[in-house]
């Protein structure tokens, strides 16, 4: 098992958060969902913990992907967790129901290029390296 724990690793989790959050709202109206403190409670521990997984990965990383709005997703954090009783639930409701599939698809589609490279990297070493 690899623990290393690099951009990819950081990645995997915050599409782990991201997968997370869209099982607790989905198919939730606005209404079902504010009204509901323990799926409140859920997407904002899961939000914290995909911006803390963000938080992780590389400045080289994150400088080669500029389409990503990185200083918006951490000050958006920041915002739940130093205002939390002040926080805009209907905000957190349109992101986490149509903004975050976005960047999962973009953090997908990461993934499967270091799956791409990783297969590329494992044939160059079994043909070159016997």
């Amino acid at each position: 098992m690899d623990n290393r724990k690099n951009d990819k690793y950081y990645i995997n989790k915050v599409i782990e958060n991201i997968d997370y959050i869209t099982k607790y709202t989905n198919n939730l109206s606005y209404d079902e969902y504010s009204d509901n403190d323990l799926i409140i409670d859920a997407v904002v521990f899961r939000l914290v913990q995909m911006v803390e997984n963000i938080n992780h990965i590389s400045k080289e990383y994150k400088d080669s992907h500029p389409d990503i709005e990185w200083g918006l997703i951490v000050g958006f954090r920041n915002g739940i967790v130093h205002d939390y009783g002040k926080t805009d639930y209907t905000i957190v409701y349109e992101i986490v129901t149509e903004d975050i599939t976005r960047l999962r698809n973009l953090l997908v589609k990461e993934t499967q290029f270091f799956h791409h490279i990783g297969l590329i990297k494992c044939l160059y070493l079994c043909l070159y390296n016997t």
